[in-house]
């Protein structure tokens, strides 16, 4: 069959031509890369031994590995949806990437993957999440920090367990996610209808009775906002040993306590503002509180604030001693970068598609944004550029895995012919010189 040859506007006398006759190309040569990590790592082949093949045996042409694989490169890769690998499939760099040469696994094969989820296979892979973490570190850390925090993810069909939110004002769920640092440790999806804090204290406990396993003499430090102040949270932090950051909600009796503060706070704030300051006015006050449903009394820190359009108080509680500025502007402030952490899940790497009718079908896509996550983390580590380190996954996407190739293969050889204008071409070389075997 001639390729059929269509035009665009011209280039000065010079005719503008295309034609879909170029060979195979892909763009994405850069899974190359991912496909070291995992192997290096070990991240598919460690979950696949944990799951279970109900499939007859005789019938299968495609193992769960290269299932997990052809799933978790692809979202990697940017391609959000079961659609995509109807053509992806016969991609030879996903191909390569998965150690085949043939056409990989269709939507509807894919699609009985996820639909065979269950609860057993959730819990494996939070395992193996948390295996990998403890991996990651050459030795014990001296303190480690756990943030918790809940998010929406807007439902627009009829997925089971769906409830409208009035915070949120629409129908969603409401997962709940941990991480130490830069790293994912859980992605537990939840209905909305439950509190925010449900099931914090139970993963709470799991964790770190698996971290101590590994690292008994560890500082643990649990990190949450207001939504996480619960008295059965706090009292179990402080039977086992276990240093808590938590906001707590302004109520009139906290309020009270730094009343006197106030006028110093705005005669200040006044002060600067006549000397040029156009920033807020933040005071700290640290000081015992008893609320009626705790046990005893725990201390609290309060920043008195006063901005142009008045006050705005804050509260913390914590078992943490020392500086109340440090502790609240550098310690507690900093979970705000679990945010982008989150984001980087929902946006990126597209844990929000939870448009499947099977509950745990929608709980493992989670896990695979998670699991793709901690890919580029493992691919960041690599990367020599301190600049490189900063880039966020949609950046690391486009700069070392949405690279163009023209593919060809032969009994002896397979040849990724790359641009050789790609900006990043010595950086993307060191790479695979880093990362390949031998």
């Amino acid at each position: 069959m001639v390729p059929q040859t269509f035009q665009f506007s011209p280039l000065a006398r010079r005719v503008v031509e295309a034609q879909f006759s170029g060979g195979h190309i892909s763009s994405d040569a850069g899974l190359l890369l991912l496909r070291e990590i995992d192997r290096t790592i070990g991240l598919s082949s460690s979950l696949t031994k944990h799951l279970i093949d109900k499939r007859q045996s005789g019938k299968v042409q495609h193992s769960l590995h290269h299932l997990l694989q052809q799933r978790l490169y692809a979202i990697a890769a940017g391609y959000e949806d079961l659609n995509d690998h109807e053509q992806l499939r016969a991609d030879f760099a996903l191909q390569t990437a998965l150690g085949r040469d043939e056409r990989l696994a269709s939507t509807s094969t894919l699609h009985r993957f996820e639909a065979g989820m269950d609860r057993r296979a959730i819990i494996e892979s939070h395992r193996v999440l948390w295996h990998q973490f403890i991996a990651s570190h050459r030795q014990p850390p001296e303190r480690i920090v756990l943030d918790f925090d809940a998010t929406d993810i807007p439902l627009h069909g009829d997925q089971p367990e769906k409830f409208f939110h009035g915070y949120y004002d629409h129908y969603c769920y409401l997962p709940l996610y941990v991480f130490c640092g830069r790293f994912p440790l859980v992605a537990y999806l939840r209905p909305s209808k439950l509190d925010g804090a449900r099931h914090a204290g139970a993963i709470l406990k799991l964790l770190v009775g698996f971290i101590r396993q590994h690292w008994p003499d560890v500082q643990i430090i649990f990190r949450g906002d207001g939504g996480f102040c619960r008295r059965r949270i706090l009292s179990w932090c402080e039977r086992n040993h276990v240093d808590y950051l938590v906001g707590i909600a302004r109520n009139a009796r906290l309020e009270a306590l730094i009343e006197p503060l106030w006028p110093r706070v705005e005669r200040h704030h006044a002060t600067r503002r006549r000397q040029g300051h156009t920033d807020s006015t933040r005071w700290f006050w640290r000081y015992r509180y008893w609320a009626g449903s705790w046990h005893c009394a725990r201390d609290v820190i309060a920043k008195a604030e006063v901005t142009d359009k008045g006050r705005n108080p804050r509260f913390i509680v914590t078992t943490l001693p020392g500086y109340d500025a440090q502790r609240y502007t550098e310690e507690y402030c900093a979970r705000g970068e679990m945010e982008n952490r989150i984001k980087d899940q929902q946006l990126d790497l597209f844990a929000k598609r939870t448009s499947s009718k099977h509950w745990w079908s929608n709980q493992w896509r989670l896990m695979l944004s998670m699991l793709a996550f901690v890919l580029f983390e493992k691919l960041r580590e690599a990367l020599s550029n301190p600049g490189y380190r900063k880039l966020g996954v949609q950046n690391l996407r486009l700069k070392f895995i949405k690279v163009a190739a023209v593919v060809t293969r032969n009994t002896r050889r397979i040849r990724f012919m790359l641009n050789e204008n790609h900006p990043d071409r010595n950086e993307f070389i060191r790479l695979a010189r880093t990362l390949a075997p031998g």
